[in-house]
């Protein structure tokens, strides 16, 4: 068993296919098969189950891969801590996004990581925010944005950013109250609207069900729906209301199509934080990406949310 070995075959099984890890890593495909083959040789063990599809991990393929994955960070972290006592933001570093925020923010990253750390090399993930915490505590993603973090002794978080919610309609169904701003929606009105929200894991759904709980009212869901551009859509097409912050309004392109009116209730906010994780060392590359991620959130999504929720 070696590194390359590893490496291929956590490729290959994120990816779910031979020939699609083999373009990610620049190998020619039979030679990514032979060494996965070898690994299995080495533990006398079935790996990755071969499909028409693809490829599944075995359950001793699953084992491996949380190993391997753990090992590879690990000979990361110790060339990237020997880099640090010289000073020099360089390695691998990984950023996860909400999707909310991936769209605006992939290419200004990538642009400021070109300018400010050029040794450095980036990959950028999108997921739910209890996707990336789980992803920062095990060791795949170094760095993330995450909304409402619960308390965790995995991560560390800092605050950047904090939005309250608005109740999301579309523009036809408030057209006559457009030109004046609407008076605050009280959270018992709110309850009886149709709404389409995400799953409950997601941190906007736990702040509305709490508060809910709280009313002792029952929230009228009409779709859940994970994807916040799927909600959108359904808003825009008239099947219900969707409570956001107004940045991923801003940020979906087609802010004109909805109307947004603000919640009564103060304690709904959305809120935006840096996190990682408690357990690795600040090395200067995840100490300068994280300044470099904070300031093209002020700069960028901060001023978008503030002009839209002023429209």
């Amino acid at each position: 068993m070696n590194l390359t070995q590893l490496r291929y075959f956590v490729r290959v099984a994120e990816m779910g296919s031979f020939s699609k890890a083999a373009i990610e890593l620049d190998v020619a495909q039979p030679a990514l098969s032979r060494q996965v083959r070898l690994l299995e040789t080495d533990l006398r063990v079935t790996l990755l189950q071969r499909t028409g599809r693809g490829v599944l991990l075995t359950e001793a393929g699953k084992r491996l891969y949380d190993h391997a994955v753990s090992i590879l960070q690990l000979v990361a972290h110790a060339r990237e801590d020997i880099s640090a006592n010289r000073g020099e933001a360089t390695g691998r570093i990984v950023i996860g996004l909400p999707p909310s925020m991936g769209r605006m923010l992939t290419l200004p990253l990538v642009d400021a990581f070109k300018q400010h750390l050029p040794r450095a090399r980036l990959a950028i993930v999108e997921g739910l925010s209890a996707h990336i915490v789980e992803w920062i505590s095990t060791g795949r993603v170094d760095l993330g944005l995450i909304h409402n973090p619960d308390a965790n002794p995995a991560i560390e978080t800092l605050h950047v950013l904090d939005e309250p919610l608005c109740l999301v309609s579309a523009a036809g169904r408030t057209r006559g109250a457009a030109r004046k701003a609407p008076a605050p929606l009280p959270f018992a009105e709110l309850a009886t609207l149709p709404l389409v929200l995400p799953e409950p894991s997601h941190a906007i759904r736990k702040l509305l069900e709490t508060q809910a709980a709280l009313a002792g009212l029952k929230l009228n869901i009409a779709y859940e729906v994970s994807s916040v551009s799927a909600i959108l859509e359904l808003v825009r097409s008239g099947h219900g209301h969707a409570v956001l912050a107004p940045s991923a309004i801003a940020v979906s392109g087609q802010a004109a199509a909805f109307r947004m009116r603000p919640l009564a209730e103060s304690v709904l906010r959305s809120t935006l934080c840096i996190a990682v994780s408690a357990h690795k060392p600040a090395t200067p590359l995840l100490e300068k990406a994280s300044r470099l991620l904070r300031e093209l959130v002020l700069g960028s999504v901060a001023p978008l949310a503030v002009h839209n929720r002023m429209r």
